[in-house]
């Protein structure tokens, strides 16, 4: 998928100058410029804070050529999931096509030595998952916890989070988070 491309069609079609764009996202022109160009590759939470700039949420600017015929899709095949990913963690969306999302559901793949950043997330809603192999690291607030296959977790988003693979495996997540702006 060409990103840069994308952010430009979906900027103009909302009627935003660059300018207008990094004013409201706070970023600089340039940024804006170098997403557009292809010279640079955001980073999720990057994508992000632009994107709050229109304002849009990662799953409608991934999925937004979607066309709704009255028919929802139900099934998705394996090739037919939105690689969001943001650098070595592959993120696979489940449901790209889904109007009125209401969750974000992922297939997530942290290799060796892989993790969210070193800053902690905070967000409106909830996050829940089970990781089915490997060996994952969770910290939520103070408390970081070991995850191993089968064992799972749920909390409230706006506690300061993370994941990281500190282990010697790939490790395999299956999340789920509220609300879908993921």
């Amino acid at each position: 998928m060409d990103v840069g491309a994308r952010l430009q069609s979906i900027r103009k079609l909302k009627g935003l100058s660059q300018r207008e764009l990094a004013k409201r996202a706070g970023v600089t022109n340039s940024t804006i410029s170098m997403i557009e160009k292809n010279s640079v590759s955001p980073s999720i939470s990057s994508l992000k804070k632009v994107l709050a700039g229109i304002p849009m949420s990662l799953v409608e600017f991934f999925s937004l050529e979607m066309e709704q015929d009255g028919h929802n899709q139900v099934v998705y095949k394996a090739g037919e999931l939105i690689d969001i990913s943001d650098g070595a963690v592959t993120m696979k969306l489940v449901g790209k096509a889904h109007p009125s999302r209401a969750l974000a559901f992922l297939d997530e793949t942290y290799p060796v030595g892989a993790d969210t950043g070193d800053e902690m997330y905070t967000h409106d809603g909830e996050e829940a998952g089970m990781l089915v192999e490997g060996r994952l690291e969770l910290t939520v607030g103070s408390e970081v916890f070991i995850l191993e296959p089968g064992d799972s977790y749920y909390f409230e988003s706006s506690k300061p989070h993370r994941f990281r693979n500190p282990f010697d495996e790939p490790a395999r997540l299956i999340s789920a988070t509220t609300p879908a702006n993921f």
